[in-house]
């Protein structure tokens, strides 16, 4: 009976892992992944969903399976002197969280704060937006503001020819509109302390996903006006807020001294990567560091004056600093290679 119970409860705990990203499906990946009947799994959904562990939806062809949520709650705050991203957090997030592990509230503590003192110091807003889903899995907080968009004034505070130029370098980091009062670094370490980080303002969204390629961005349909974040964490997480500013850290300083740059984002549609002012625009600002990774997954070519910019003349003018090709093909890869062999000619 023990090992007929011991399996029970690997199926049950299977169904929650999986229900959110297979939430019609579910009942035939689980049967699959186990080798059971519908019939057995139906049995194991019902006992969920009489525990208030998952919520059904839908007539039985159209039926969609749910994680049940432990904790929905919402919250408007003005944002004005009278309140705190501090305040926030110790009295309505934290005991919504509940009785999570350290390294998960940790994460969740850096990105609530940073991110509602991005509202309160840089929306312009008068009221931001707060809403809080936790389920058996995992955790996820909403926070929207009605100010001017955080693309928007990040192209008018740099004088960048569109949004989604903004949406670039807020993916390099250490990019702030008020650096006597910031440092540029919330977003970015926010970014990758999530499992998923999004961003939705205007026309184009910013979004990291973890263990998956960096940063991308897509055009809306259906522009937003102010800003949106999405922050969603698994509730068993090992990751650690100190793994990840390790990543991107050096000294005993802790330093910010490397970054990831998503080269794709410099594309636009079918246009190639070929011309001398698409690598400028992807060089601007990168000086800050001491070693920087190009990320050249999405990208099938360059052309030569682009690998050479990047390569050969950046470099030249840089020489203390590290720039690394990552996930470059073949072809990308050459063009790398015959700009730096002209560099050392």
């Amino acid at each position: 009976m023990a090992g007929v119970r011991k399996r029970g409860e690997q199926i049950r705990q299977f169904i929650l892992d999986n229900v959110e990203h297979n939430s019609k499906d579910i009942v035939n990946v689980t049967c699959r992944a186990f080798d059971i009947s519908r019939q057995g799994v139906n049995k194991h959904m019902q006992r969920l969903v009489e525990q208030k562990s998952i919520l059904i939806k839908g007539a039985t062809k159209n039926r969609h399976y749910y994680l049940h949520p432990l904790v929905e709650w919402v919250e408007i705050f003005s944002l004005d002197k009278t309140i705190s991203e501090d305040i926030v957090w110790r009295v309505h997030i934290a005991p919504l969280l509940g009785e999570l592990p350290g390294n998960v509230i940790d994460i969740w503590h850096f990105g609530v704060t940073e991110m509602f003192n991005n509202a309160i110091d840089h929306s312009s807003g008068q009221h931001a937006t707060v809403t809080l889903k936790k389920t058996a899995t995992s955790s996820e907080v909403v926070i929207y503001d009605n100010g001017e968009g955080i693309f928007k004034k990040i192209q008018r505070a740099m004088g960048l020819y569109d949004e989604r130029h903004s949406v670039l370098e807020l993916a390099k980091g250490k990019l702030t509109t008020d650096p006597a009062n910031h440092s540029g670094e919330g977003i970015f370490f926010s970014s990758r302390m999530f499992d998923n980080f999004t961003i939705f303002s205007g026309n184009v969204y910013f979004s990291h996903t973890h263990g998956e390629v960096e940063d991308w961005i897509l055009e809306q349909q259906h522009p937003n006006t102010g800003t949106i974040v999405v922050m969603r964490l698994s509730n068993n997480t090992s990751r650690t807020a100190k793994q990840v500013f390790d990543s991107f850290t050096s000294g005993d300083d802790y330093g910010f001294t490397k970054t990831v740059v998503p080269v794709r984002l410099t594309q636009y549609g079918d246009d190639k990567l070929v011309s001398r002012s698409q690598a400028k625009r992807l060089l601007l600002r990168i000086d800050k560091f001491k070693t920087v990774l190009f990320d050249f997954n999405g990208v099938e070519s360059i052309g030569q004056s682009f690998a050479d910019e990047l390569f050969r003349v950046f470099p030249s003018q840089h020489p203390n600093m590290e720039l690394i090709p990552t996930h470059a093909n073949e072809a990308v890869m050459q063009m790398i290679k015959r700009a730096r062999v002209h560099d050392t000619a």
